[in-house]
């Protein structure tokens, strides 16, 4: 008995012992499996921060890349007398340099240390709405007014009148050529406040074409090498075929620059050329997609060749621009010149229909009206005062500061004048005689900057002439109108610009949007 107990006793032990080697086996098991497991989860963290790390390296480098590209111009060079911002749009000038710098000669031919010119220019306003755009060229032989602009001494020129808009880029005689002379006289000529300013050359244009697999053209005609250079002797080998092609590099370049052989060989000719270009590369861009690996090539060969403003010289900035015109459609997209007709062999702006332009512009009415201030203005109830009632014309002179001068030989018509002004809230810095007393209707001299103010000061005057002058503060010199009828109640408000605003219809007939077929309109003047 005692025996077989002992056995029992001994099975017991073995049992429980292969037991405990099976649970350390399996406690063993399962603390590997934990390591293994462990171990594939640091492997795949390792991989995916490693792949982190590169891809935000990569997207660093691409930045590091793009803004070493980009060069800037000094905004010393802009006006200190610059047009308020009016829209929550933006107004961007674009120049087609044609520098011969930095490998540009061999595109373009000429002397590489010629100075640079610019071969073409347009103002791109980008609607506030975001969803509208219209580019205003500006032919290179416009005859205007060049503001005074900075030489690269640091001094600066005279005003220009009379001069060829192109002219602008050469001020300094420098082979990079003046942005900020140009953007003044834009700015003057517009008075549109421009928010950015592009320069591209030869060079960045033609990779631009390459990058995007070439632009879609069309040829009225065959084109031969006499046609790109009317000094030859022969007419050369054929460089274009009639009809549609894809061009790039040299040959996007040739098509752009060329104006012989095609309608009546004038700039006006090419500009509406060169706007066809414009829009079928846009078409083109767009039609790829607009993806990072798209763009970044297209962003690189832009950059590599191009000249901004400080405030879009940096990659970040520019792209962020750039992404913001991705909404635009290319049907809204519009191209158009500004109103002109020939004087001689230059080209004149022609008025009122420029400042219609201007106008329309400023209240973002787009090329066929629509009002893309992205406001949402509604309709005015019935209920609500017209311009004709009396409300209308209370004037209200809060802050405006005012020097009356009697320009009559009427004794005391400037103190009358004073207790007008202050009657409407004007503050009356004094009373005095004029240099003369022969004017007839009132004067209303003005500062830089000051339309506005005069505007209202006038509404007191009724027929009282506006005049700028180069020092600030508002002078109102009475006349002879004024003595006649001092008691004369104050005109009406003028109208809200915005609401009648619209693009002459002249230049709206002749727009070009980016999505038309390329073989519309083929003589191109």
């Amino acid at each position: 008995m005692s025996g077989s107990r002992q056995d029992t006793a001994s099975a017991r032990r073995n049992n429980a012992g292969r037991a405990g080697a099976r649970r350390a086996d399996a406690r063993s098991t399962a603390s590997r499996r934990r390591k293994k497991r462990s171990g594939k989860l640091r492997l795949t963290l390792a991989i995916t921060v490693s792949l982190l790390v590169l891809v935000s390296a990569g997207v660093g480098w691409v930045y590091f890349k793009l803004s070493g590209n980009i060069e800037t111009f000094s905004a010393d060079g802009l006006s200190d007398n610059r047009p308020e911002a009016t829209s929550k749009g933006q107004n961007v000038l674009v120049i087609g340099s044609d520098a011969r710098t930095e490998g540009n000669s061999a595109l373009g031919g000429g002397d590489k240390e010629d100075v640079g010119r610019s071969d073409t220019a347009f103002l791109l306003h980008v609607y506030a709405d975001g969803k509208h755009a219209v580019a205003v060229s500006v032919p290179r032989d416009t005859l205007l007014d060049i503001p005074p602009c900075q030489l690269p001494d640091g001094s600066w020129t005279k005003e220009q009148t009379n001069a060829m808009f192109n002219a602008a880029f050469s001020v300094g005689q420098t082979a990079k050529g003046n942005p900020a002379c140009t953007q003044n006289t834009i700015e003057k000529l517009t008075g549109l406040r421009v928010d950015h300013t592009i320069v591209v050359d030869f060079k960045g244009f033609a990779r631009m074409t390459e990058v995007v697999g070439g632009v879609r053209v069309c040829l009225p005609t065959d084109l031969y090498q006499r046609d790109l250079n009317p000094n030859r002797a022969t007419r050369g080998d054929m460089i274009f075929k009639q009809g549609v092609q894809k061009v790039s590099g040299a040959k996007a370049l040739d098509y752009v620059r060329i104006r012989h052989g095609i309608g009546d060989g004038s700039d006006i000719g090419r500009i509406k050329r060169q706007q066809a270009f414009v829009g079928s590369l846009i078409k083109q861009v767009k039609d790829d997609g607009l993806t990072p690996t798209k763009l970044l090539p297209l962003a690189n060969a832009a950059t590599e060749s191009m000249t901004v403003d400080p405030e879009l010289g940096t990659a970040d900035k520019l792209i962020s621009f750039m992404m913001g015109l991705k909404s635009i459609d290319l049907h809204n997209t519009k191209f158009i010149t500004i109103p002109w007709r020939y004087q001689g062999a230059r080209v004149a702006v022609v008025e009122p229909d420029a400042s219609q332009l201007w106008a329309a512009l400023k209240a973002d009415r787009t090329v066929d009206g629509t009002d893309a201030s992205g406001k949402g203005k509604k309709s005015k109830s019935s209920a609500e005062p017209s311009p004709s009632q009396s409300t209308s014309k209370e004037v209200s002179g809060e802050g405006v500061a005012v020097a009356v001068y009697n320009g009559t030989e009427v004794t005391g018509l400037a103190a009358r004048g004073g207790r007008l002004l202050m009657d409407h809230g004007f503050t009356l810095t004094g009373t005095a005689t004029a240099s003369t007393q022969d004017y007839d209707a009132t004067v209303i001299e003005y500062g830089p900057g000051e339309d506005a103010q005069a505007k209202t000061t006038a509404r007191l005057f009724p027929g009282a002439k506006l005049q700028q002058a180069s020092a600030p503060g508002i002078n109102v010199i009475v006349g002879s109108a004024f003595a006649n009828d001092p008691t004369a109640g104050p005109a009406a408000a003028e109208p809200d610009p915005s609401e009648s605003a619209s693009v002459p219809s002249a230049v709206a007939d002749d727009a070009r949007s980016a999505d038309d077929d390329p073989c519309s309109n083929l003589s191109y003047g």
